[in-house]
């Protein structure tokens, strides 16, 4: 079970900051951020699945990821490891891309132009009284929808982050 505690909550200058605690060692949750069996299980808002998750995680490995709708549409996205301090930081760049990977657009997804071409996602796991605190932070994202659809994706993919996590135990 997660905890949100601070749900969508933003800072100024475009970062949203997303805090939640699961009942889950922190060996746990960092495999669930990096390890393609189980990230599947909870990467993809509401009832999106993950259906293509390839990832090569170490600095300067690439990764691409898939989120399939519900009607079947496929939303590719794919960046590179920045850093990596096992089990409690991964710092990666994030893109929308084509099914090889190629970055395009936001546009290419019917979204607003003025979402960048490269976002950077910082995830952090503390470890407390057995739980782990998990913070993430997207920084640089356009202010305004887009970055309240961002933060409810986020959540929704979170919480079955947290589903997952106590079926793993």
């Amino acid at each position: 079970m997660s905890v949100n505690e601070r749900p969508g909550d933003s800072t100024a200058g475009g970062d949203l900051v997303i805090r939640r605690t699961f009942a889950a060692p922190r060996e746990l949750v960092w495999k669930a951020w990096t390890e393609p069996e189980h990230f599947q299980r909870w990467w993809g808002p509401g009832k999106f699945t993950c259906p293509v998750c390839r990832m090569d995680v170490r600095v300067g490995g690439h990764y691409l990821w898939c989120m399939r709708s519900a009607e079947g549409v496929d939303y590719y996205t794919t960046g590179v490891f920045k850093e990596i301090v096992e089990p409690e930081r991964l710092v990666y760049t994030d893109c929308f891309a084509d099914r090889d990977g190629n970055v395009v657009s936001a546009a290419h997804y019917g979204m607003t132009a003025d979402f960048p071409l490269e976002t950077l996602v910082y995830v952090t796991l503390a470890e407390e009284a057995g739980q782990t605190i998990m913070t993430l932070r997207h920084v640089g994202l356009p202010a305004g929808v887009m970055k309240e659809m961002t933060g409810a994706g986020w959540n929704e993919s979170f919480d079955k982050l947290g589903a997952s996590l106590e079926q793993a135990r």
